[in-house]
């Protein structure tokens, strides 16, 4: 294996210790990944756009300022590469969602989080491919390709930010951002064993975050490790003026609490266990690992409680009418005449405005869209408005109250990220419902918006990662990112190494 191969199975926090020794420069690890990406790419196509040339003189730019010292006070990940989810606009990189009705728009501004990530002076590889508008768990739905689960290429990688989640797990990036509405960070964290944190709703901003459902959406970490994902929050994280639902408070000490986890030591933490996400529709080598993990958190020292929420079971139908009605309203946008697709009417069909945004829509939309989109726009009619989206409000006020019960009684709440492993290319796309319920444990962090995380937990009988996942209470997200980075560490001590080291990786081990 080359210097460079091994350079690029570091974490992201060894890489910045590293830059900051002047062992490495930025252009080295930038040249090291875009030298994976290529090689890799033909399996997996886990990015819609590699913007190596302007990768590589971002990477230029940061050197010349580390040389001079000009760098001194930048965060600790400066310099480090970075894959960014084709749902966050990039200025002078083409942003597309994923969809046909926006292929070829390069915005002219920055998201937030970009802006941030530019002035740590980090090179931006690429964009990495999602379903369509961020509207899938699978990765099946993207309008240009689909992504493969480097683990095993015939199984999905999750979705909907697949793209981001195989990028980091191939080692084709150290670290990326993802959007999680539903589970779209943490739910492909667990299928291609990565660490996935969806933060506090409005502890990251969403300016320059493609708008699929308003109330849900939230940019997290994608990463190997959960020092990284910490190091990575801390960058993107903080208040922000042009989004009217950030939070104005500081970034909580995330960084802190993931190292001090490495300590391993979790007295006095107590975790509660979700009676409901378990049991019945669980795969059970799944729960097999996430009881494993669960005995590793206690002999720790952590004590581990049984929590009741009662109306979690209800979440995932309250949010199937939730995200469809706000996907309805945030894709009235895409109507042909401002930006992105226009396809004007054929010659015998009246040419009028309406008729024009119902061909450019039906042009440049997937089946998934349009089928969230119908429904979201069903719930939201006049005489059903109350009766289904009313009411979905209703059950998630009480998902959000049994959040704030569970958390007068513990610290942290843990459960299976999601039911499966990765299943199979096909083998749920004729069937949506069975899909969704995929998405039954990430749901609720989302609908209470409380952050999340995934961390691998293992592997199945297949051989197949399965993803272990911690909760916290709104703006503590610091209380998951010790007892996370403490079980990380126990397991990789009774693994002999991370999860990772069972990972077949032809496109790197071949000379």
């Amino acid at each position: 294996m080359t210097d460079a191969n091994e350079l690029v199975k570091l974490s992201a926090a060894d890489m910045a210790a590293k830059i900051r020794n002047k062992e490495v420069s930025s252009r080295e690890l930038t040249e090291a990944h875009l030298a994976v990406i290529e090689k890799a790419e033909p399996s997996i196509d886990a990015f819609l756009k590699v913007a190596a040339d302007s990768a590589l003189a971002e990477a230029d730019a940061f050197d010349a300022k580390n040389a001079k010292g000009e760098t001194e006070g930048l965060p600790e990940l400066a310099g480090v590469p970075i894959a960014i989810k084709d749902m966050i606009v990039t200025k002078g990189i083409e942003t597309t969602a994923a969809s046909k009705i926006l292929e070829g728009w390069v915005p002219p501004y920055d998201a937030t989080v970009i802006e941030k990530i530019k002035a740590a002076g980090m090179p931006i590889l690429g964009k990495t491919n999602l379903d369509e508008f961020a509207q899938g768990s699978s990765t099946e739905h993207s309008a240009f390709k689909t992504t493969k689960n480097p683990w095993n290429t015939e199984h999905v990688p999750g979705g909907s930010g697949g793209g981001s989640a195989s990028a980091v797990g191939a080692f084709e990036a150290p670290i990326a951002l993802g959007t999680d509405t539903g589970g779209s960070i943490r739910q492909p964290g667990a299928f291609t064993g990565t660490v996935g944190v969806k933060p506090t709703y409005g502890g990251v901003s969403r300016f320059g975050a493609i708008a699929m459902a308003s109330s849900l959406d939230q940019i997290g970490p994608v990463s190997r490790t959960v020092l990284d994902a910490a190091l990575l929050h801390e960058v993107i994280g903080g208040h922000d003026r042009r989004d009217s639902t950030s939070i104005p408070r500081e970034v909580p000490p995330v960084v802190a609490a993931a190292r001090e986890g490495l300590k391993m030591d979790l007295k006095g933490v107590k975790v509660g266990l979700i009676k409901e996400l378990g049991g019945e529709g669980f795969q059970p080598d799944v729960e097999a690992r996430f009881n494993e993990a669960v005995a590793v958190l206690k002999g720790m020292g952590a004590e581990v409680v049984e929590i009741s929420c009662p109306h979690f079971p209800a979440a995932l139908g309250a949010y199937y009418i939730i995200m469809p009605s706000e996907v309805s309203s945030n894709l009235a946008r895409y109507d042909g005449m401002r930006y992105g697709l226009r396809v004007m009417p054929p010659a015998d069909v009246p040419q009028t405005a309406a008729n024009m945004m119902a061909y450019t829509r039906e042009a440049g939309f997937g089946d998934e869209v349009k089928r969230r989109i119908i429904l979201g726009t069903y719930a939201l009619s006049a005489g059903y408005y109350d009766a289904w989206y009313g009411s979905a409000q209703k059950v998630r006020t009480l998902i959000i109250e049994d959040f704030r019960k569970a958390f007068e009684q513990v610290d942290v709440l843990v459960s299976p990220t999601a039911p499966t492993t990765a299943f199979k290319f096909g083998e749920k796309t004729a069937d949506p419902l069975t899909m969704y319920l995929g998405d039954v444990a990430t749901i609720p962090a989302n609908m209470g918006g409380v952050p999340a995380m995934s961390i691998p937990a293992g592997l199945s009988d297949e051989g197949l990662p399965v993803g272990f996942q911690f909760f916290a209470p709104q703006m503590q997200d610091e209380k998951m990112y010790k007892p996370a980075a403490a079980l990380e560490a126990a397991l990789e001590g009774k693994w002999g190494g991370p999860v990772w080291n069972s990972l077949k990786t032809p496109w790197l081990d071949e000379a």
